[in-house]
């Protein structure tokens, strides 16, 4: 089954796709831990910018990211690992470094995997950050959406949690975005860290439930549909390790009846046995249809941040491509499946690698 998303045409647009987030240096222990590191491996990484890097990367879109940093050596070593991305740094707003960050800085995000009992760990250092300083009135949304185009353009809920100002640029960015047929995407993406300073879930609530009412392709796992827009998933027990489905459905239907302008809501499913051993899977509402994707059950994991940003990416390729939301969802959660096999943020699949574990594929060397 196809749905009409009206995606422009791409001759018509310069971009398949923009992100708007923040895009921190990410500082990886390896197998060790934070709190005993002597050394980290560095990569870029951000809930939103990481959608747009797996449609370049993975699906071989073309893609821009818009961010801030603070000029300085660190903004432009994560300017660097953007660009080995392929992702498009025309869009990036430099602001001047004062010398120590007393106004302005670049962030940081130290990330520890989990093994087995012991789960991941994630610090993040951000407070300040050139991103979170965006207001409205800093990007000129005119020029992107009117003049050069964009097919897609996806955000979301980190983005919007950052400062008091960031839940504006969104809206800004969302509402010229829709006037110029853009199709937009947002996923929620709820961190109670990020949210806890400026009105914990409460603020979450408020920002989310307005930016909702302008999205077309709505993202997120259970606890972002709780927390951000009030949907439940009812009688699922994380205490018994099985996923209630038919609840997860009776949630996205609920959320179609209250935001109308939903064209597809899309969830990952997964039950966490350990850190290294989760069942994975994901399913998508549209056109009053519910499919849900192949199962990966006991997924062993490398490192699981970024598996639902991989899985979004899949998500819009597909919806972006082929216009059916089975096949879609399940470029999804293959994609968001091999993304967690590889570490850092952000994925290290190819399309054939997707299409291979979507067909059944098994893990035998390929010669």
């Amino acid at each position: 089954m196809s749905i009409n998303l009206n995606v422009k045409p791409k001759e018509s647009c310069k971009y398949d796709c923009i992100s708007l987030g923040e895009v921190m240096l990410r500082l990886d222990p390896g197998e060790g831990r934070i709190k005993t590191a002597r050394q980290f491996r560095a990569w870029e990484g951000g809930g939103e910018y990481n959608v747009t890097r797996g449609l370049r990367k993975c699906f071989g879109m073309n893609v821009a990211v818009v961010t801030a940093f603070a000029d300085n050596e660190v903004g432009r070593l994560v300017e660097d690992f953007i660009m080995q991305g392929g992702v498009d740094v025309s869009l990036i707003k430099w602001v001047s470094y004062d010398g120590i960050g007393r106004s302005v800085r670049n962030g940081l995000n130290f990330t520890e995997r989990g093994f087995g009992i012991r789960g991941a760990v994630g610090v993040s250092d951000r407070a300040n950050t050139a991103a979170s300083q965006l207001k409205k009135g800093d990007i000129d949304w005119e020029y992107i959406f009117g003049k050069l185009g964009s097919r897609w353009f996806h955000t979301g809920g980190i983005f919007a949690a950052l400062s008091e100002t960031t839940p504006e640029v969104v809206l800004e960015a969302v509402q010229t975005a829709k006037k110029y047929g853009t199709i937009v995407s947002y996923d929620l993406n709820y961190r109670p860290s990020l949210w806890k300073g400026i009105g914990g879930q409460q603020k979450a609530q408020e920002v989310n439930k307005e930016i909702a009412k302008y999205i077309d392709v709505m993202i997120g796992n259970e606890e972002d549909f709780t927390a951000c827009l009030g949907f439940e998933v009812e009688g699922n027990d994380p205490n018994l390790k099985e996923l209630n489905l038919e609840g997860y459905r009776k949630m996205i239907n609920e959320a179609v009846k209250t935001y109308p302008n939903f064209k597809v809501v899309a969830t990952t499913l997964r039950t966490v046995r350990t850190a290294t051993v989760n069942d994975w899977s994901a399913m998508c509402w549209a056109d009053g249809k519910i499919y849900k994707a192949k199962d990966y059950p006991g997924l062993e994991i490398m490192d699981r941040v970024g598996g639902g940003d991989s899985f979004a990416s899949g998500l819009i390729y597909g919806l972006m491509t082929t216009g059916d939301p089975e096949k879609a969802v399940n470029y999804g959660a293959a994609h968001g499946a091999l993304a967690m096999t590889t570490p850092g943020d952000t994925s290290m699949a190819s399309l054939k690698e997707v299409e291979k574990v979507m067909g059944g594929g098994s893990a035998r060397v390929d010669r």
